[in-house]
């Protein structure tokens, strides 16, 4: 009786241990109904845990071999890089009957040709918030209104090697995925300009410190901008002249999953056109969903930060893998972090 009362707690542990999924995520990046609703349906609990950079993320995955997840969400180029380093399992969408959702438009990009290896999740951009009350209506409009020194110690810069970078290398002219070292080397001497007038750098809840007056204006996600000034009318958010930095945040299995069934069902939930509707008009960012733009209501689908017009992207850049070269961004970063 006692072998096979033990063998029946085996069974329940192991039936307990198939009921799970690991997930590694950006910080308010999915509604926490979202998570309860694939619970209520499928017994599958969802063990979530959060990131504020791409590079904390992927130092991570290296370190574990992925092992401690089942699902993360790189950035664009990172999907890429992350790949060609045997990091990902490859998708198995015989599993994704909800891929044909997806916008074409969206899909086979030159970091991940056939999305062999991601699923596209949300997209948006990086632009700039300012606080119109506190700076005026109209206030900024560049990336290189941010070098102005009137705002000294008033600024916020994205945590993000690649984008910090992007914004500099945009403003001398220079294409946001260069990979010339002169150009890097350029785009650090302009940002040590800026240092002065960064406050600091932060991901992670980037709405927070502008409602709470931390900083003035600075960069930003377009998502957080949106949740922003949903609580106050007077953040607003710009595309700059220059061109915003666009990307695509995509679902990716790592190589080390260890309930990769449970990942692929749970990809396949987020893909249902009801469920990107519900994470779209929460946290502020555009759906990759064709079937979600015929639902979403007609706040979400006509806010401009939400879904940019053709003339909001005009020199915008999608971020791309800039191969060695980001050893050379890395160098620079280095030395730019220690100056703050």
């Amino acid at each position: 009786m006692k072998l096979v009362g033990l063998l029946l707690a085996l069974i329940v542990g192991l039936s307990a241990a198939d009921k799970v999924v690991y997930v590694y995520n950006w910080s308010e990046y999915m509604p926490d109904a979202v998570i309860k609703q694939f619970t209520k349906e499928t017994g599958i609990k969802v063990k979530y845990s959060t990131y504020d950079s791409n590079e904390a993320m992927y130092a991570k995955i290296k370190t574990t071999g992925g092992s401690s997840y089942d699902i993360i969400v790189p950035s664009t180029y990172f999907v890429n890089k992350m790949a060609r380093e045997g990091l990902l399992a490859k998708l198995d969408k015989t599993k994704l009957t909800n891929y044909k959702n997806l916008d074409s438009k969206l899909l086979n990009k030159p970091f991940d040709a056939k999305n062999d290896y991601s699923i596209p999740y949300l997209w948006g951009s990086t632009g700039i918030s300012y606080n119109a009350k506190t700076l005026g209506e109209n206030a900024v409009k560049s990336w290189s209104d941010l070098w102005n020194p009137k705002y000294k110690n008033s600024e916020l810069l994205n945590d993000d090697m690649r984008e910090v970078f992007g914004i500099a290398l945009k403003v001398l002219g220079y294409s946001a995925n260069s990979t010339d070292a002169k150009e890097i080397e350029a785009a650090y001497h302009k940002l040590k300009e800026l240092m002065p007038n960064v406050k600091m750098f932060y991901s992670e809840s980037q709405k927070q410190v502008y409602l709470n007056e931390e900083v003035s204006l600075g960069m930003n996600f377009n998502g957080e901008g949106f949740m922003a000034n949903e609580e106050n009318p007077d953040i607003k958010y710009i595309y700059p002249t220059e061109g915003a930095l666009v990307w695509i945040d995509s679902l990716v299995v790592p190589k080390g999953a260890k309930n990769i069934d449970n990942a692929h069902k749970f990809i396949n939930f987020l893909l249902r056109p009801e469920v990107s509707q519900a994470i779209s008009e929460e946290i502020g960012y555009a759906s990759p969903n064709k079937e979600t733009l015929k639902l979403l209501d007609e706040k979400a689908r006509d806010n401009r930060m939400i879904y940019p017009t053709d003339e909001d992207l005009k020199n915008s850049e999608l971020q791309i893998d800039v191969g060695k070269s980001l050893e050379v961004y890395e160098k620079y970063w280095e030395m730019l972090k220690a100056t703050n």
